[in-house]
């Protein structure tokens, strides 16, 4: 019988490896996965599941991994303010708009609400698909006091379901205005808290794109956004500078930080309001000024009206 060659014998032993290694993946305990994610050994794995964080055999799914680190990395920041606001056994009602699937509100209800025993989730997102199967999954686990309403969330501001004041006002991702739209629920909803990443601001953009021969001819700022990726860039920026001017102008204590590492995820910026009752004049009058500077005046004047 005639002896494997030297390279026939590596590869072998490579494929060999590889299938030892394959095979230790599968047998992966779902509570090894939890430690390796930093996760409470009580969270549901049917939860993990369900929302393809974890395969049907319990691995780690890597294509939800950055997903699930940017919602975890926010929990980090709400969970302080559910707790605040579940005091003196206060149920707080945590309202989060543009809900998509609802990652962080089932994270939150499995990590924080559950535990608590108190306290509801009221997803807003406007396709009804996905509205029907975030409450299939909330039936199945059992997450009572979740609910979910297929809505933009410039219409949730009057639906019955929903008190005339809510605890938290969170907007993961929400694009373009529905930011806007989410800042405008929680001043309607007198939220003690907002908790948001913007994403896709292009409405500042657009305006700035009709207006420029006008704004180079009228001011040299107009060089900051004359071409196109400044025009882009520019108009998130100031945008979000606008809302944290507006929201202060509002009685909102306002800070700003990033989410997670730019490597993670370029929609990254973290807006946390929290209500004072103190309304800074000054921040409005900025704000109007910012407006002037950039011909901004009927923009800013309509998309922040006066508090």
């Amino acid at each position: 019988m005639k002896k494997p060659s030297a390279i026939a014998q590596r590869r072998h032993q490579r494929a060999s490896a590889t299938t030892s290694a394959q095979a230790d993946r599968k047998v992966q305990a779902p509570r090894d996965v939890l430690n390796e994610l930093g996760l409470a050994q009580d969270v549901s794995i049917e939860l993990l599941k369900a929302l393809h964080i974890l395969t049907r055999e319990g691995r780690l799914n890597q294509d939800s991994r950055r997903k699930l680190k940017q919602v975890l990395h926010l929990v980090q920041f709400i969970e302080p303010l559910i707790r605040e606001m579940a005091e003196d056994g206060h149920a707080p009602w945590l309202v989060d708009h543009g809900a998509g699937k609802s990652y962080l509100g089932f994270v939150l209800y499995d990590l924080v609400l559950r535990p608590l025993g108190r306290g509801q989730v009221v997803g807003v997102e406007h396709r009804e698909e996905l509205v029907e199967k975030s409450r299939a999954l909330a039936r199945s686990q059992g997450f009572e006091r979740m609910a979910f309403l297929p809505m933009a969330v410039a219409e949730s501001t009057r639906h019955a379901e929903l008190p005339e004041q809510v605890d938290i006002v969170t907007a993961l991702h929400a694009c373009d205005t529905a930011t806007d739209d989410a800042i405008a629920f929680g001043l309607a909803k007198r939220a003690r808290a907002m908790v948001l990443v913007p994403c896709c601001q292009a409405e500042l953009a657009a305006h700035w794109r009709a207006r420029k021969a006008l704004d180079l001819a009228r001011t040299p700022l107009a060089e900051l956004w004359r071409h196109p990726l400044h025009t882009r860039e520019l108009g998130s920026h100031v945008t979000n500078v606008m809302r944290c001017l507006y929201l202060e102008a509002c009685g909102y204590q306002v800070s700003v930080t990033e989410l997670i590492g730019w490597e993670h995820s370029m929609k990254n910026e973290l807006i946390i309001a929290r209500y004072t009752g103190q309304r800074k004049h000054s921040a409005r009058e900025r704000l109007l000024q910012i407006g002037a500077e950039m011909g901004l005046q009927d923009w800013a004047a309509r998309r922040f009206p006066q508090p």
